[in-house]
C-alpha cells in the first residue's frame, strides 16, 4: 500500500515538475524570441539573451508606406486566397502577444530558480503534508469516542513510509523534473483592461517550494523579466498577494498597429507557424443515399472554419469527407434499382440514369425490405455480391455515390465549402482484414460471443461488465471502430510513398454523441502501436441543433430538416427583409441585391452556430440570427460596411466604387477609446493561437463582435472626417483599415462573405 502510495506521488510531482510534457505543446508561438532550448545550460541561455535574441528590429515594427489597393464586396475564399499569396508580411517581425510572454517567463524562471531544487521542495512539501493531514484526521477522529478505539486500530495497522522510500519519492521528483516551460508561466489574460494585457501568477505556485513568500518571489520574476520585456511593456506591476500585471507600451501598439495596417490586405503581419504540420480534419461525412439534414450542418461549418485557420497558420491541411458509402443497406439499394432502374446496373448505361430524388427512393426501398421477405433476402445476398466486387452491384452503387455528391455539391456550394476531399468508408476496405490480424496478433483483439473485440481498461457496462469494442461481427462484417482504425493507420503510420498521410495531427469533428466511440478507438490505436506519441487524435464534439422550445430541431409533421430548406429559408428571409426597407417592397430584388441576401441569409445561419461553444445544444431562431443587433452575422456585416462608408466619405470617394483602402500613415493616440481599440486589434495573434490550440471557433466570434464594439466607441469618441490634424485623421482611416481587415480575415475563416454595403 505504502508503494501503491509512493508511486502515486511520484506521478503527482513528476507532471508538476516536467508540465512541459503535459502542457499545450501543439500551441504555436507567434513570438519575437528565439525559441527556448530546454537542454542548453544557463550559460547558453544568458548568452543567447546577450546575442539580442530577444530583440525586434524597431525598422521592422515602424510604419511602411504601402501601395493603394482596391477592394469590392469580398468573399471568403477570395480573400483567404490573397492571404496566403501576400509575402510582404514574410520579411516582418511577428506581432507579440501571450506566447511570447509565456516565452519569457519561461525564460526568467529557468534564470532564477533550480527545477530540481523546485521539485526536491515540492516534493517534500507533500510528503509533510500528507503527515500532518494524517495526524489531525486522527485527532479528529480520537475525538468520537464511541469509535476512538477501532479508529486507532485501523490507523495502526496502515503501514507507515519508511525513510529509504520517503528519499526515494523526493529523488523520483527531482530526476524527472525539467526546465519550467511556457505552461509553467502561467501567464493569463487579463481580467479587466485597467490590470493591462496579461496576468503572471507564476510567484503564487512557485513561492513556497522556492522558500519564498509570493510577493517576494514575484519580485524575484519582476526583476528578472524587466530588461527581457522593457522595450515593449510598461514596469511590471505586483499586485495583491504577488500577481504580476503585465502591460504593453503606447509606443509598441503604435509600431504594432503599422506592422497590421502595412500588411491590411495580407496577413496583417502574422507570420505562419515556425513548425508546419501536417494535419487531416475529418469533417461533414453524410451518408450517400441520404439527404443531408440539419445535423450535417455542425460538422461541415465547424470542420470548415478550423481548416481555414489551420492552413492560414501555415500547416499543411488535408480535408477529408468521410461519407457513409458502405454498408448493408446498400444490398437493399441495389437490389432496389435493379428492379426500378435496370440501366443503373450497368457501367456504360448508369451515368444517363437519373435517379431522382434520393431520399425517395432510399424510402421506397426500406418499405420494400421491411415487408417483402423475398426481397428482403436478394438484399442481403446483394450486400455478400457488392463486397465481393460484382459488376453489375458495383455499377449500381457507383450510381448511388454519383447521384449523392450532385445533391451534397449543392449544399458545399451554398456553405461556401471548398476543397473537401471525399474518402468514404468503402476507401478503407481493403485495410480492415490487417488491422484485425494485428490486433489478434497482440493479443489485444479476441473472441467475444462469437464476435472479435477489443476490451480496454476503465470502459465498463452499466452493470460492470467489461464494454467490448467490437471490430469484427460474428457474420464476420466489419464495425465502424474497424474502419475508423484502419483510417487511422492510412492518415498516421502509412508512408506517403504507400497512399498514406503521415499527419502529425488529426482532427474529428463529430457530434458529441460519438465522444466514447472516439475515445475507444484512439486508446487501441494507441495500445496497438498504430499511433505514435507525437500523433495528436483529437475529438472536435459538439452538440445538438434544437427547436426554439428546446426540443428535436424538425418539421412541423415530426420529420428531420433537411438542411437545403433551411438555407434556403434563411436566404428567403433576408431577401424580405430586405424588400421591406425598399421604396417599392413588392419589387424583386436585383442580382445585386439578391447576392447580398444570400450572403446575409446564409452567413446568419453560419455565424449564428460559429458563436456558440461548440459543445452546447442551441435553439434554431431565424429571428434571433437574423438580427441587427447583437453578436450575428447581419451585425459584423454591418459593422464592415459601415467602416467601409466612413473610409468613402473621408476619402471623397462615391457610394458605387470599390473601396480604395488610404495609405498607412503614422499612428497616433489622442484618445482613450483609440488606445483600448488598438489593444483589442494587436491581440489578434492570441486569439488564433487559443483556437489552433483549443479549436474553439466561437472564440474568433467572440473577438469579432468585441472588435466591432471597441471600433463603434472609438467612432464615437473620434470623428475621422473632422479630426482636429490632417496628421489625426490618417491615423484614424489607418485605424479604419485595420478594424475592417480583422473583420475581413476573420469572417473569412468562417466562410462568410463581407459586403462593402448593406
Amino acid at each position: 500500500m505504502v508503494m501503491m502510495s509512493m508511486m502515486s506521488t511520484i506521478m503527482m510531482l513528476s507532471r508538476r515538475s516536467s508540465s512541459f510534457v503535459m502542457g499545450r505543446r501543439n500551441t504555436p508561438a507567434f513570438v519575437a524570441v528565439g525559441m527556448y532550448r530546454r537542454q542548453q545550460q544557463k550559460q547558453q541561455q544568458a548568452q543567447h539573451v546577450s546575442n539580442g535574441a530577444f530583440t525586434i528590429s524597431s525598422s521592422l515594427l515602424s510604419p511602411k508606406m504601402s501601395s493603394t489597393l482596391m477592394m469590392s464586396s469580398t468573399t471568403a475564399e477570395e480573400h483567404l486566397q490573397t492571404v496566403e499569396s501576400s509575402s510582404s508580411s514574410s520579411s516582418q517581425t511577428p506581432l507579440l502577444g501571450i506566447d511570447w510572454v509565456r516565452e519569457v517567463v519561461s525564460i526568467s524562471l529557468n534564470e532564477i530558480f533550480d527545477p530540481k531544487e523546485i521539485a526536491r521542495n515540492a516534493a517534500i512539501a507533500k510528503l509533510d503534508g500528507k503527515n500532518k493531514k494524517k495526524k489531525n484526521k486522527k485527532k479528529k477522529k480520537n475525538a468520537d469516542d464511541a469509535s476512538a478505539t477501532q479508529k486507532e486500530g485501523e490507523e495502526e495497522s496502515e503501514p507507515k513510509m519508511s525513510e529509504e522510500e520517503r528519499n526515494s519519492i523526493i529523488e523520483a521528483a527531482v530526476n524527472a523534473a525539467l526546465p519550467f516551460s511556457t505552461h509553467d508561466a502561467m501567464v493569463t489574460p487579463a481580467t479587466k483592461a485597467e490590470f493591462g494585457d496579461y496576468q503572471c501568477n507564476a510567484a503564487m505556485s512557485l513561492a513556497k517550494s522556492a522558500g519564498l513568500n509570493p510577493r517576494e518571489c514575484a519580485t524575484k520574476i519582476v526583476d528578472q523579466l524587466r530588461p527581457l520585456i522593457q522595450d515593449y511593456m510598461e514596469e511590471p506591476e505586483i499586485a495583491g498577494p504577488g500577481f504580476i500585471n503585465l502591460k504593453f507600451k503606447d509606443e509598441y501598439l503604435v509600431q504594432a498597429l503599422g506592422v497590421m495596417v502595412n500588411d491590411s490586405m495580407g496577413r496583417l503581419g502574422l507570420p505562419k507557424a515556425a513548425e508546419k504540420k501536417k494535419i487531416v480534419v475529418d469533417f461533414s461525412s453524410p451518408n450517400i443515399a441520404k439527404e443531408m439534414h440539419v445535423g450535417h450542418l455542425r460538422s461541415t461549418i465547424i470542420g470548415d472554419t478550423l481548416s481555414n485557420l489551420l492552413t492560414f497558420s501555415g500547416h499543411d491541411v488535408l480535408r477529408l469527407n468521410h461519407v457513409g458509402d458502405w454498408g448493408t443497406q446498400f444490398g437493399m439499394l441495389v437490389e432496389h434499382l435493379r428492379d426500378e432502374f435496370p440501366q443503373a446496373l450497368s457501367k456504360e448505361t448508369s451515368k444517363d440514369v437519373d435517379l431522382g430524388d434520393l431520399v425517395v427512393l432510399y424510402k421506397a426501398a426500406k418499405k420494400r425490405f421491411d415487408v417483402d421477405d423475398d426481397f428482403k433476402i436478394r438484399s442481403r445476398e446483394g450486400v455478400v455480391k457488392l463486397q465481393a466486387g460484382d459488376k453489375e452491384a458495383l455499377a449500381a452503387w457507383e450510381s448511388l455515390c454519383a447521384a449523392s455528391r450532385v445533391e451534397y455539391q449543392k449544399i458545399y456550394d451554398l456553405l461556401n465549402i471548398m476543397g473537401l476531399n471525399e474518402r468514404g468508408e468503402s476507401f478503407y476496405n481493403p485495410y480492415l482484414m490487417n488491422v484485425i490480424k494485428d490486433l489478434e496478433d497482440q493479443g489485444l483483439a479476441v473472441e467475444s460471443e462469437g464476435a472479435t473485440a477489443v476490451f480496454l481498461d476503465g470502459y465498463t457496462n452499466r452493470d460492470g461488465t467489461p464494454l467490448p469494442m467490437l471490430v469484427r461481427k460474428s457474420d464476420g462484417g466489419f464495425n465502424y471502430a474497424t474502419t475508423d482504425l484502419a483510417a487511422i493507420r492510412h492518415r498516421v503510420q502509412m508512408e506517403t510513398t504507400e497512399g498514406g498521410e503521415k499527419a502529425d495531427r488529426v482532427l474529428y469533428v463529430t457530434d458529441a454523441g460519438q465522444s466514447q466511440h472516439f475515445e475507444m478507438v484512439f486508446a487501441a490505436a494507441k495500445k496497438a502501436g498504430f499511433v505514435s506519441d507525437s500523433v495528436s487524435l483529437e475529438h472536435v464534439p459538439f452538440g445538438l441543433v434544437q427547436g426554439e422550445d428546446g426540443k428535436k430541431f424538425a418539421t412541423r409533421s415530426g420529420d428531420t430538416v433537411k438542411l437545403k430548406d433551411l438555407l434556403d429559408e434563411a436566404v428567403r428571409i433576408a431577401g424580405e427583409d430586405m424588400k421591406s426597407r425598399m421604396e417599392n417592397p413588392d419589387e424583386d430584388l436585383s442580382d445585386a441585391l439578391a447576392a447580398v441576401a444570400k450572403t446575409v441569409g446564409i452567413g446568419a445561419v453560419k455565424y449564428a452556430d460559429l458563436s456558440m461553444n461548440r459543445e452546447s445544444n442551441y435553439k434554431f431562431s431565424y429571428g434571433r440570427m437574423l438580427s441587427l443587433n447583437g453578436n450575428t452575422a447581419p451585425y459584423m456585416l454591418y459593422a464592415y460596411a459601415r467602416i467601409c462608408g466612413i473610409v468613402r466619405k473621408a476619402t471623397g470617394q462615391s457610394d458605387d466604387q470599390k473601396v480604395v483602402w488610404p495609405e498607412e500613415s503614422d499612428i497616433i493616440i489622442s484618445h482613450d477609446s483609440e488606445k483600448q481599440l488598438i489593444r483589442n486589434l494587436v491581440k489578434l495573434p492570441d486569439v488564433l493561437s487559443e483556437v489552433e490550440s483549443d479549436l474553439y471557433p466561437n472564440r474568433l466570434c467572440d473577438y469579432l463582435f468585441e472588435t466591432s464594439q471597441k471600433f463603434n466607441q472609438f467612432y464615437e469618441n473620434c470623428s475621422v472626417n473632422n479630426a482636429e490634424s490632417p496628421e489625426l485623421k490618417a491615423s484614424r482611416l489607418s485605424l479604419c483599415t485595420v478594424s475592417a481587415a480583422t473583420i475581413r480575415l476573420l469572417m473569412g475563416f468562417l466562410g462568410i462573405d463581407v459586403v462593402e454595403r448593406l
